[in-house]
């Protein structure tokens, strides 16, 4: 396998737990539950937006609110909730905003991405990803999940436009 890619894809999709998160949940004891965040992620997914001009998605079959919170926070678009459908989902959602998934880069970490990611251009994990996704994944980054992901990512994406 090949660690890099040399294009600028029309969609990037993120899993929110284990490539946003560090995979882990804090549960008080009311039941609240609580997730940690990378600042750089929240500003790579700023510039890839401003700078690079590439559309964003976060996708995930946490139910928790917090995906959408942090969406709201980071101003992309989330779909949660989606349970076992990702593929199905991501697929629909391409088509009605005339993305071609070859031009899709997907990046998760869990065997619930593994169909969806198996359906785009290219994919891409974080280095503790399942052994599964690390074995299909185009890239593998040198970051864990939740500590800085998507700020590799930002910091590759400029390496290609050079």
């Amino acid at each position: 396998m090949e660690n890099k890619f040399n294009f600028l894809p029309q969609l990037i999709v993120y899993d929110f737990d284990g490539v946003m998160t560090d995979n882990r949940v804090l549960v008080d004891e009311n039941g609240k539950e609580s997730v940690n965040v990378h600042r750089g992620d929240g500003y790579a997914v700023r510039m890839i937006k401003t700078e690079l001009k590439i559309p964003q998605i976060i996708l995930s079959t946490e139910t928790n609110s917090v995906v959408s919170r942090r969406a709201e926070k980071l101003k992309i678009p989330s779909i949660y909730g989606v349970g076992d459908e990702k593929k199905i989902i991501l697929a629909r959602y391409c088509q009605e905003q005339n993305i071609a998934l070859s031009q899709v880069l997907y990046i998760g970490n869990d065997l619930n991405d593994y169909e969806a990611m198996g359906i785009c251009g290219y994919c891409a994990c974080p280095q503790d990803a399942e052994v599964e996704i690390i074995k299909i994944a185009d890239f593998v980054f040198s970051a864990k999940g939740g500590y800085g992901v998507v700020r590799e990512l930002y910091r590759y994406l400029k390496v290609v436009l050079e």
